[in-house]
């Protein structure tokens, strides 16, 4: 008797819906990935200019050999990134930057305390997930990188500094520790900004005075280090939660009795 032979994941990508063996989804979804990002990179590399159509279904099909159904589903992703638009009866087309609705963090965003908590609250999410990531992932440059950092800001507060780009600079090691370089983007992205001082005399104005305040903020980076550095990834979110949350509770607490400062007066 001949043995039956089992289908392929490129067999069950050519049968028909409901036709797939049991690793049908999981190549499906492989696809739908694959389709989106090479549609990603032809829009930001501008081989599909903003309002251009992209190939049809068809087009797609043919090119990575799947199912309508897939490529559908790229095209719902696509449009929920806000990247394209689909025309019904007409086709899909490329959105212009502006009209996506980029996510955007302006320097007109940190017009207030109360704005500056809010970017406060955004970082508390993002980089407490980003410290575990770095102490699952760090390496010996990591490590390196952020010894510097720290090093650089201990220098700078005894030499009447607010500390600001050793600061930024060690959140930002953190986050290339990550091995995910969305973090990484992220952080260069909102640069310095992120740093509550470079907005708000908290320094100057902290009650136990800006050398004693500067200090506390150096423990805080060094307990985080610490934790990355021993791959403890629990020690090391909960070191970046304080951290984030101490500044956050810094700024609740003056929020009545501080005013804003010029970027970089602190």
């Amino acid at each position: 008797m001949t043995p039956r032979k089992t289908p392929s994941p490129s067999d069950a990508t050519a049968l028909g819906d409901g036709q797939a063996t049991t690793s049908r989804p999981r190549r499906a979804r492989s696809l739908v990935g694959e389709i989106v990002d090479s549609l990603v990179a032809s829009i930001r590399d501008g081989q599909l200019q903003p309002g251009e159509k992209l190939p049809t279904e068809a087009d797609i099909m043919a090119r990575f050999d799947v199912s309508r159904t897939v490529v559908r589903e790229a095209l719902s992703k696509l449009q929920a990134s806000g990247q394209v638009e689909t025309r019904h009866g007409i086709g899909t087309f490329v959105l212009a930057a502006t009209e996506a609705g980029n996510f955007r963090i302006s320097a007109g965003d940190f017009a207030t305390v109360a704005d500056v908590i809010s970017v406060l609250e955004l970082r508390i999410s993002l980089e407490t997930e980003a410290a575990g990531l770095a102490a699952q992932r760090r390496t010996d440059d990591n490590l390196g990188a952020m010894e510097k950092a720290l090093q650089a800001f201990h220098d700078s507060i005894h030499t009447d500094s607010d500390a600001v780009p050793p600061d930024f600079q060690f959140h930002m090691e953190v986050a290339r520790a990550t091995g995910n370089r969305h973090f990484a983007d992220l952080m260069n992205y909102l640069g310095t900004m992120l740093i509550p001082r470079t907005r708000v005399n908290t320094a100057v104005s902290a009650p136990e005075g800006r050398l004693s305040y500067l200090l506390r903020i150096n423990a805080e980076h060094e307990s985080i280090y610490n934790a990355i550095r021993n791959r403890d990834t629990e020690a090391a979110r909960a070191a970046m939660r304080t951290h984030l949350s101490n500044s956050r509770e810094r700024l609740r607490r003056g929020q009545n009795a501080h005013t804003m400062q010029p970027q970089g007066s602190a």
